[in-house]
């Protein structure tokens, strides 16, 4: 399970000189993990809503290799990794054409309402191809 979202740097994701702020990146990578995860059918508004289960980011491990700038067209690829009981790990990559700027281990954790652990539904489980 592979999913690819294209991303346009903007004045309003860097620094005064022009480079990409690293917070950016983190907002670049939900929206990866965001539409992987539509890409498989599964709409977490309607999770959240009839289930009370929300996705979140539990764990990351982030390697910044090079520097984006202003108007680069970026590329989040993001990848399934593992699929556990109750957490989902993946991979990430900010890319501009075939330069790898960031890289992301992230582990994404499903807890209810109240904010406890929960595990992944079966059918949730199916759509993500495990």
């Amino acid at each position: 399970m592979t999913g690819k979202v294209y991303v346009r740097v903007y004045w309003e994701d860097t620094d005064a000189g022009g480079v990409v702020y690293h917070a950016s990146y983190l907002r670049f990578m939900e929206r990866g993990r965001t539409e992987l995860l539509r890409e498989k059918g599964i709409d977490q508004g309607a999770l959240q809503k009839h289930s009370g289960l929300i996705f979140v980011v539990s764990d990351m491990n982030i390697k910044f290799r090079a520097p984006a700038k202003i108007d680069d067209e970026l590329t989040v690829e993001t990848a399934a990794h593992e699929i556990g009981g109750a957490s989902l790990r993946l991979k990430q990559k900010v890319v501009r054409g075939t330069d790898v700027l960031v890289e992301a281990e992230v582990t994404c954790a499903v807890i209810s309402r109240e904010g406890k652990p929960s595990r992944i539904p079966p059918d949730i489980k199916a759509k993500l191809g495990a």
